[in-house]
């Protein structure tokens, strides 16, 4: 199977899914209002509500939802077979994820912004909020301290790209003020910006910068990671006009240029997928494919966390209602187009099949490192770069994208300490500050409570994909029954989030299994609360929706 068939017949089916699919669900079940006034316009602030251009607002919210997790979960999920990865990630992204993240944005948006756990209480119930908000809680806590472990290694491993991860900061806070002072036009800041990036990351490999390997009793790693939080906690307290926005939106066009070059180098040179369609090998320990596929890959088909970005900060700065459908559904095809390259790239960036599965030898193996060894291959083959260059190019691309989603997962984690203040009457800590300074304490905690190199949040980072998805069934469940109160046809979300919770509360089964055969009492405990969260708010929504369909029943009877 040669690579071109995987990237024309994916990005093919996505563009059409944009076109069709996504109009469809935009005019006849969402129906999107330009006349609507946005939370964004009703609570403008200069800080959290500022109205954004569609474009801009689209690069904010692909890149947060983006980070490393599209390039992970396939780079790992082929070692089942390139088949399953990419049935998965087209369908997902076409009929689950632009359906889930468009939903949430419009469900946000019709409710004054308030994040999808908050507005659970409206929609479902006090009691399906408050194990909502424990279960966003969780998601984020594991977001955040483990996308810390992740670019602190990559930054220790790869120190050619120091200086384009933190050039690109500055580079984002020039930006954010040419746009916001209207200095110059966006197509002309869009330009210079990414001209800036990539002439960072040409520095970077003639310039590898690395922090000492043990200060004041703390590894390069541990210093990354504190370092991160810092810049995160800063980060998550300024106008997101300031430095969150352009961040996002220079990191979004970047990765279309980076893509650009990935998909371009795959037609010249042609590759062809060394890995089998259907891996009927797997090494010992694998576990089965149904249902885990469905939890491994979740960005890059459908993802819980996405959910949380766009009711928290996506839906704060929509300009006009109908902007949703490019924002939200596009971006989940941006997204998905991301996924789609990691699976070329851990597939047809290997010379033989040997080379291969000397990769993919256990269970876990591939994810970042197959996609920048994969990719970096490519590159050199198609596009004639040196192997540093290409390194360092898909490098910072995967540490920009996952700092860009810890920015803004610390930011919803500030957000649900003070939607939590303001449910509990806690004045205090619907001050932005503290509760800044509880959302990294928190995941500070998580990262060093287990040992001094801050890789702590790795302890539960085998529960995410699940929790992750578990998420993701949650907020469609939430979607589905908005639409059944306004009597619209909720088939749409009904039938993808059946199938999430099915398979996430399978997967949460095996994994139970799995630690208590381990003896990992920890895990098995954090397990058991998810799986009853996921039951309870279930059962919750599925009340719900059983009132509203007797209700509706009784009154056409009673009109007969």
């Amino acid at each position: 199977m040669n690579a071109i068939f995987l990237m024309l017949a994916g990005l093919g089916a996505m563009a059409l899914g944009y076109f069709v699919y996504s109009k469809f669900i935009a005019e006849k079940i969402f129906r999107l209002d330009p006349a609507f006034r946005t939370p964004a316009h009703e609570f403008e602030d200069g800080v959290d509500y500022v109205p954004t251009n569609k474009f801009v607002l689209w690069g904010h919210h692909f890149t947060s939802v983006a980070g490393a997790a599209p390039i992970v979960g396939p780079a790992i999920a082929v070692i089942w077979g390139w088949v399953p990865a990419f049935l998965w990630v087209t369908l997902g992204t076409i009929f689950f994820a632009g359906v889930h993240d468009a939903g949430a944005i419009w469900a946000s948006n019709r409710n004054k912004a308030r994040s999808v756990g908050a507005l659970t209480g409206d929609v479902v119930g006090a009691r399906a909020r408050s194990i909502f908000m424990i279960v966003i809680f969780l998601v984020l806590l594991m977001v955040n301290a483990v996308f810390a472990v992740v670019i602190a290694g990559l930054l220790t491993q790869f120190q050619t790209a120091v200086i384009p991860v933190w050039g690109a900061i500055v580079v984002a806070l020039i930006i954010g003020q040419l746009i916001y002072r209207r200095i110059i036009g966006l197509l002309t800041v869009s330009v210079v910006g990414v001209i800036a990036l990539y002439a960072l990351i040409w520095v970077g490999p003639a310039m590898p910068l690395a922090l000492p390997e043990l200060f004041l009793g703390l590894t390069d790693r541990a210093q990354w990671i504190i370092l991160l939080f810092v810049y995160a906690a800063i980060a998550s307290l300024l106008p997101v006009w300031m430095l969150l926005q352009p961040r996002d939106y220079i990191n979004g066009l970047q990765l279309f240029v980076g893509l650009a070059l990935l998909y371009g180098a795959v037609i010249i040179s042609a590759p062809e997928v060394v890995a089998p369609a259907f891996n009927t090998d797997v090494p010992e320990g694998t576990p089965s494919l149904i249902p885990l596929l469905f939890v491994t890959i979740a960005c890059g088909a459908i993802s819980g966390f996405h959910g949380l970005v766009s009711s928290g900060t996506t839906s704060k700065q929509l300009n006009k209602e109908p902007d949703l459908r490019f924002v939200g559904y596009f971006g989940a095809i941006g997204e998905g187009s991301l996924a789609l390259a990691a699976i070329i790239a851990a597939t047809a960036g290997f010379a033989t099949l040997a080379d291969w599965q000397g990769v993919y030898d256990a269970f876990g193996k591939g994810g970042v490192a197959a996609f920048v060894q994969g990719g970096a291959n490519i590159l050199s083959n198609g596009l004639g770069f040196n192997i540093e260059l290409s390194q360092t190019i898909l490098t910072v691309m995967a540490v920009l994208f996952a700092g860009t989603t810890m920015d803004t997962g610390l930011r919803l984690q500030r957000y649900i300490f003070q939607e939590w203040g303001s449910i509990y009457n806690l004045g205090w800590m619907q001050k932005a500050a503290p509760a800044t300074l509880l959302a990294v304490g928190s995941c500070l905690l998580l990262a060093f409570g287990a040992g001094g190199d801050g890789s702590g949040g790795l302890l539960i980072w085998p529960l995410f994909g699940t929790t992750n998805q578990l998420l993701a069934g949650l907020t469609l469940l939430v979607i589905t029954v908005m639409l059944a109160r306004l009597k619209r046809p909720v088939y749409y979300t009904l039938l993808p989030l059946v199938f999430v919770l099915v398979m996430t509360v399978l997967a949460l089964l095996i994994q139970l299994k799995g630690f208590y055969d381990q003896g990992n009492w920890f895990l098995f405990g954090l397990d058991l609360v998810v799986l009853v969260a996921a039951i309870l708010v279930a059962l919750e929504c599925g009340s719900t929706l059983a009132r509203l369909r007797q209700g509706a029943t009784e009154r056409v009877e009673d009109e007969g």
